[in-house]
């Protein structure tokens, strides 16, 4: 069966903003309208009335896992006499803008452009050129955002209107990657050129414990470090800290950007080839590949006098995958989720003196 698409939150603005102005001219409230999305299509979208110049419509994520699924998005418009332009104001449960690097400025409501303009267009098919103010609101939305990217982005107080296409399609890889690439762009925007990437929030957590890591300078890139270390190249980074759990950073040490357990995996053969490579005894290394899972293999290296070697060894290896695919000085670590770092390493596509290297982040790469 094909998985059902959604519609976004700025379909569901523009269709709660038409149907608001609707009520202003007409003295009626439609109990639905038609919105053109970005995709091609047009849009039927149901009304909840609740005054004239304020109604809503319920976002429909269809089957995508979606935080914002339920929550209505409300549109309050207030006409003004003349001709002018659409300006817009966040309300309830609708995020600020407090970094640089998004899409719009800092201080404006997170509303994305192509709503924007899918909101101006509703009001002009309904109004004509009247200049507006236009709030948007989603009750539980401050809730909701907390589950979001938004608050890694610097976005405040609720979620953001977004969508480029107008509808929503389940598990969009490409929504993810956006908004990764949003993240990045708003540290590069401060003018930072050393980051910290880790996959998830249990190894950020592990990464700041290790490291001493305060502020804000980890970035969570999930299952798409390559994606990652291509954008902070293009946006000017120099130096990457890369730090995550074996069960993770072991595919990098074998060569895969895309750690997802659908598209890679390498882990035992990658640890398995540098313990050999190391001169380990043959009957252990056949006991590593045995283990069905890293933690199983880490319990089984932790009394070996070469643990530290290895995993150091293993850093480095992946250190070097990072900058034979992107030029920049990358320290990989190794590290349980508790926060002990096993093992670091470090590679550059130049030559990088110590000092520099343990500059990163202002800390000392010392073993925790």
């Amino acid at each position: 069966m094909t998985p059902r698409e959604g519609v976004s939150t700025g379909s569901c603005a523009a269709g709660a903003a038409k149907a608001a102005v609707l009520w202003l001219v007409t003295g009626i409230c439609p109990e639905w309208v038609e919105i053109a999305a970005p995709v091609g299509r047009t849009l039927r979208l149901c009304v909840v009335p609740y005054s004239p110049g304020r109604c809503g419509v319920v976002k429909d994520a269809g089957d995508d896992a979606d935080a914002t699924h339920g929550l209505t998005v409300i549109a309050e418009v207030e006409l003004c006499r003349g001709d002018g332009s659409v300006r817009f104001r966040a309300g309830q449960g609708v995020g600020l803008v407090t970094l640089p690097g998004l899409k719009v400025p800092v201080g404006e409501p997170a509303i994305n452009p192509v709503p924007r303009q899918m909101i101006e267009s509703a009001l002009r098919d309904a109004a004509g050129n009247r200049a507006a103010l236009v709030t948007i609101s989603v009750p539980g939305g401050e809730e909701a955002a907390k589950r979001t990217f938004n608050p890694r982005l610097g976005i405040v107080g609720g979620i953001s209107i977004l969508g480029t296409r107008g509808t929503v399609r389940p598990m969009d890889e490409k929504a993810l990657l956006d908004s990764l690439a949003l993240e990045l762009n708003t540290h590069a925007a401060e003018g930072k050129r050393e980051l910290a990437l880790t996959f998830g929030g249990t190894g950020e957590a592990a990464l700041r414990r290790a490291f001493g890591l305060q502020g804000r300078c980890v970035v969570q890139a999930g299952n798409f470090i390559g994606f990652a270390l291509d954008e902070a190249a293009r946006l000017g980074f120099e130096k990457i800290l890369l730090g995550g759990h074996p069960g993770k950073l072991l595919k990098v040490a074998a060569g895969s950007f895309n750690t997802h357990n659908r598209v890679a995996d390498g882990r035992m053969e990658a640890l398995c080839a540098h313990a050999a490579l190391l001169g380990m005894e043959r009957g252990f290394v056949q006991e590593l590949y045995a283990c069905t899972t890293t933690e199983q293999a880490m319990t089984l290296l932790r009394n070996h006098p070469e643990e530290r070697t290895l995993w150091d060894r293993l850093a480095e290896a992946a250190a070097k995958k990072c900058t034979d695919r992107a030029p920049l000085t990358v320290t990989a670590a190794f590290i349980t989720n508790g926060g002990t770092i096993l093992g670091k390493g470090t590679s550059s596509r130049g030559q990088v003196k110590e000092a520099l290297i343990n500059s990163l982040f202002g800390q000392s790469l010392t073993r925790a």
